[in-house]
């Protein structure tokens, strides 16, 4: 079967991904399921630095690899028919080039969109309606996609909630062996918007021991443990994602606090800590309500309000039973509707469907 769809990867893909992937060394690739499923050519930064000639050079000289991923993606546009960018930082520009250089017969473009209600993006659609040039929307939070159908009036049809995922083989309590000795440990994970602050206070002097793993592949937030005072109880460390997979095998549960924000910041962690059987206590921002069900999977506790993160914590500490419970509800979860394989397969019926789109 010839190739008809582009895929973007912003970054570098690791040539070793698949050895390292089968061995169980880490986890599979969104991307290459991806590819695989829809059949689709993957395009990073080197591939793009090596088609994109001397004026890519140029573009991401003075604009960034996103930027030369865009160009490279509008250059080769003829040769599919549907190309799907992984993120707004690649597909809004992408957008522009069509909306302005591009005529008569174009390809579908699918736009995985993270959050795309911030005023620098927002100007693509406010003034340069770029939105004319997004046939679809894959939208991983519920509100990023109310406020695109209300904001630039997109029909609904074109704005696709779309989960995000985990790989479920990688991420299993079968696949590893808990500490027996770390019966007291709980976690916390990434750098996206995270609110260690809040966290530290809610834990200090309580009998427990916090994990805090402040570090993160795609975020580029601060890590906002820096500069606090930790407390005895706490440890602040840094993990790749085989070992994290460990330390929420050691974990009662995880917590993700995070600053009151309208995307969804947390879900790789709070996915990955559900798909280990994990319960999940987390902030109830707007953007972080459709993953965690709450006294089934987890509880919720308002955004920077120490004293009742501490009652949450204090309350799945006292009751183990409990959080075995929601922990085993949210690997049930996952498995039903947020597998790779799931993911995977739900966007490849947007893919087949801008196939099937005449021209």
């Amino acid at each position: 079967m010839s190739r008809h769809v582009l895929l973007t990867v912003s970054g570098t893909i690791p040539p070793d991904h698949v050895a390292q992937a089968e061995a169980g060394r880490a986890p599979h690739r969104d991307y290459a399921e991806l590819a695989r499923v829809c059949n689709a050519d993957l395009l990073d930064y080197p591939m793009a630095r090596a088609m994109g000639g001397w004026f890519g050079t140029l573009l991401e000289r003075f604009g960034g690899s996103n930027l030369l991923l865009s160009w490279v993606c509008f250059a080769r546009r003829h040769q599919y028919r549907v190309i799907m960018t992984d993120g707004e930082q690649v597909g809004l520009p992408l957008a522009v080039l069509l909306k302005l250089l591009s005529f008569g017969a174009r390809p579908q473009h699918l736009m995985i969109t993270h959050i795309i209600s911030v005023p620098k993006k927002m100007v693509f659609l406010d003034w340069l309606r770029v939105h004319s040039h997004i046939d679809r929307f894959l939208v991983y939070a519920t509100w990023q996609k109310r406020f695109i159908e209300e904001r630039w009036h997109v029909p609904a049809e074109r704005v696709s909630f779309t989960p995000f995922m985990v790989d479920t083989h990688f991420f299993s309590a079968d696949r590893v062996t808990a500490n027996p000795d770390a019966s007291r440990t709980i976690c916390s994970v990434g750098l996206e918007r995270r609110d260690y602050p809040t966290l530290l206070a809610a834990v200090d002097g309580v009998d427990v021991h916090a994990v805090i793993a402040a570090a993160s592949p795609w975020a580029k937030q601060p890590d906002t443990t820096a500069g606090q005072t930790i407390p005895p109880n706490v440890t602040v460390q840094r993990f790749n994602q085989y070992d994290l997979r460990q330390l929420y095998a050691d974990s009662r549960f995880l917590v993700m606090p995070l600053y009151n924000v309208d995307f969804q910041a947390g879900v790789t962690a709070i996915l990955e800590a559900m798909a280990m059987g994990r319960a999940v206590i987390c902030s109830r921002t707007p953007g972080q309500t459709d993953v965690v069900v709450e006294g089934e999977t987890g509880l919720y506790v308002a955004p920077g309000d120490a004293a009742a993160l501490r009652t949450a914590i204090q309350s799945l500490l006292d009751n183990p039973a409990a959080a075995q419970r929601m922990g085993q509800a949210g690997r049930a979860l996952v498995e039903r509707e947020m597998s790779l394989e799931q993911y995977a397969e739900r966007l490849n019926r947007h893919v087949q469907a801008a196939l099937a789109v005449p021209g």
